[in-house]
């Protein structure tokens, strides 16, 4: 009898969700048309995304031309490791990614948030099967009110449902309101955001000795991830790794 209900129960949210898409298509999350394809991307627009898949740094998750087996690394992670430990990111951050993350950062659109967070997951699968705590990039109290979301904390928090993993999106607090980092090098964004982060002392406790998963939406050159990083382990934590959506790649990567 409770077999039954339960598959009449299933057949009934099928049925209620065909609906909706029926009478409310997805909207693509490239061009923004509905009904597209099935589901959130049409065909042509997820085969156009390159989603980071084959073997990549350890360190820093650039993909990798060939397999040099477990832990290898990249040139630059070997000349300059990152404070982190691993990090890994879903896809490349370029043309056909870049309305995905855009319309997600500047917009707030959060229509295709469980979608990215189970690109992300199956990205940092290792990181997040030994985590004991995620926690997003903060935003300044200041703009965070201004803007009304921080999209980190969005896929943060759907990381966390999805895996089990505990998420405390006020662990880490911006200290102070830093200039925007777009159209920066690599070592102005290290300066802009020195010193900028810090654990929130409520979270001390639930941070020491702990493995931290760092959330982000993109990484660029990593200065906001590695300011973060610092601020955590400074506060005791055991492990930093940082999983990202997306992440920039250049021929010759620098992450720090």
């Amino acid at each position: 009898m409770g077999g039954d209900m339960d598959l009449q129960g299933r057949m009934a949210k099928e049925f209620l969700r065909g609906l909706a898409d029926f009478l409310w298509p997805p909207r693509s999350l490239v061009s923004g048309q509905r009904g597209a394809g099935k589901g959130p991307l049409a065909p042509s627009e997820f085969a156009a995304i390159g989603f980071i898949s084959g073997p990549v740094c350890e360190s820093c998750g650039s993909p990798m031309e060939m397999d040099l087996g477990p832990g290898a690394q990249c040139a630059p992670c070997i000349a300059r490791p990152p404070r982190w430990a691993r990090a890994r990111a879903a896809m490349v951050y370029e043309q056909a990614s870049r309305r995905i993350v855009l319309d997600l950062k500047r917009s707030g659109r959060r229509d295709g948030i469980q979608v990215m967070s189970g690109w992300m997951a199956q990205a940092g699968q290792a990181l997040l099967a030994e985590a004991d705590l995620i926690i997003p990039v903060p935003l300044h109290y200041t703009r965070l009110v201004s803007r009304g979301f921080n999209q980190s904390a969005w896929l943060a928090m759907a990381l966390s449902k999805r895996t089990g993993v505990p998420c405390r999106v006020s662990a880490l607090k911006r200290k102070r309101r830093t200039p925007t980092q777009g159209g920066l090098s690599a070592r102005a964004r290290r300066r802009n955001v020195a010193g900028a982060f810090a654990v929130s002392p409520r979270a001390l406790g639930h941070v020491k000795g702990k493995r931290v998963v760092l959330i982000d939406d993109v990484l660029t050159t990593g200065a906001t991830l590695s300011a973060c990083t610092r601020a955590l382990l400074k506060a005791g934590a055991q492990q930093v790794d940082v999983l990202v959506l997306a992440r920039v790649v250049r021929e010759t990567d620098v992450t720090i």
